[in-house]
This record gives structure tokens, C-alpha cells and sequence, in this order.
């Protein structure tokens, strides 16, 4: 039990720190960009994707709800497809959006997923929408955070679909690296007593965590 416990508040410091610089485009990142060649763009499309808390947040709020491989596989794959479209799209046709807006919808995704996990659909008395076609919806709307995100840099001319496609291609290694302890810490909790106690609290704090970067990209968005 206490190592349980322990194992939570790892992972909540583990996404907390990052609230703050995550997404921001850095100096040093801009630096890599320009000194290296396509693989610089994959790497700073995985960091992006590692510290990505909100987007964290959320591909743990659905794998909360799965209890299968396939179910992951299946979910995970419909998700990527979705962020991936936009990403790619959105980028190489230069369509962006105030950053703080995207990502006050992509911390609204957040705290659906940890409504929707804890049945509060079922508390209010409303049918859930599909979950398949909101994970796609969602995945949408992530992309386009990660296509706003890329175009805050100076990326050329040159190799530009390369580069955009490469950036996309880091950004599926981070998910599939962020996807092995957060599937793996799950999975593994199942099977344990603790288990539901685990699953109110954490998909309590999606909700709470939602409502707060929601509040947060509002505030930069309006000062």
C-alpha cells in the first residue's frame, strides 16, 4: 500500500514540474534545430512530446479506462492518427491558432477524460458520447497544439515537409516512450486491492489538473 502511494506521488511530481516550461520554445531548442539536420527535429519532437504534460495527462486518462492490450493498441492507434493529421496538415499549410487557446481546449480534454473515467456522464444522467470518437476528436486537437508549437520556430524553407514530418516522427517516439511506465504502473495496479482507490484518486486529480490549466492558458490568453 505504501509503495502504491509512493508510486503516485512520483508520478504527480514527475508531471507537475513541468507545468510551467513545457511547452515553451526555447532558446536551446531553436538552437538544435538550426546546428543539426533532421534528427535534431525528431528529438525536439520527442522532448516536446515527453513534457507535454497535458498531453500526458490525457493518453493516462484513456488508458485508465482500457483493460486490454488490444483496447490500448486500438485506442492509442486512433489518437495518433488524429494528432498526426493535424500536425502534419496544419503545419505544412501554415494554419496556427493563439497557442494559449489550443491548449485551454486540450486541458478541457484532460478534465473529460477524468469526468467521463469517474462515470460522471452516468451520475448526471447523460449518455457518454463515443469514446473512440472522442479520442479521435481529441487527438485532432492535440495535433494542432504540437503544429502551433512548431511553427513558434524558425524552421526555413528547406526540407520543409521533411522537417515537419521528422518533428511528427519524434513526437510518436516520445508517446510511445512516455506509453511504457504509464501503461506498465496501470496494468500492474490492477491487480492489486488498492486498485480503485487508485483509479478515484488519480482520475480525481485529471479533473482537478484540467480545471487548472484550463484557468492558467485562459489567463495567459486575456493578460
Amino acid at each position: 500500500m505504501k509503495q502504491h502511494k509512493l508510486i503516485t506521488i512520483l508520478i504527480i511530481l514527475g508531471l507537475l514540474p513541468t507545468s510551467i516550461l513545457a511547452h515553451e520554445v526555447s532558446q536551446s531548442d531553436q538552437a538544435i534545430l538550426n546546428q543539426g539536420g533532421l534528427f535534431s527535429y525528431i528529438y525536439v519532437g520527442a522532448k516536446h512530446m515527453l513534457t507535454g504534460y497535458d498531453h500526458l495527462l490525457f493518453i493516462a486518462g484513456v488508458v485508465f479506462f482500457l483493460k486490454g492490450f488490444k483496447d490500448i493498441v486500438k485506442f492509442i492507434t486512433v489518437f495518433t492518427i488524429g494528432h498526426c493529421i493535424t500536425l502534419t496538415g496544419a503545419s505544412y499549410l501554415g494554419i496556427t491558432a493563439n497557442e494559449h487557446l489550443v491548449d485551454a481546449v486540450i486541458a478541457l480534454s484532460v478534465l473529460y477524460k477524468g469526468f467521463e473515467n469517474l462515470d460522471g456522464f452516468k451520475k448526471i444522467k447523460i449518455k457518454a458520447p463515443n469514446l473512440l470518437l472522442m479520442v479521435f476528436a481529441f487527438g485532432l486537437i492535440h495535433g494542432f497544439g504540437l503544429a502551433t508549437r512548431l511553427q513558434s520556430f524558425d524552421i526555413g524553407s528547406e526540407q520543409f515537409l521533411a522537417k515537419i514530418l521528422s518533428f511528427n516522427l519524434g513526437v510518436e517516439v516520445g508517446q510511445i516512450i512516455a506509453l511504457i511506465p504509464i501503461v506498465f504502473v496501470i496494468t500492474q495496479w490492477q491487480k492489486a486491492k488498492s486498485y480503485e482507490a487508485f483509479y478515484k484518486a488519480a482520475n480525481t486529480y485529471l479533473v482537478i489538473m484540467g480545471v487548472l490549466l484550463f484557468i492558467y492558458q485562459l489567463y495567459g490568453y486575456f493578460i
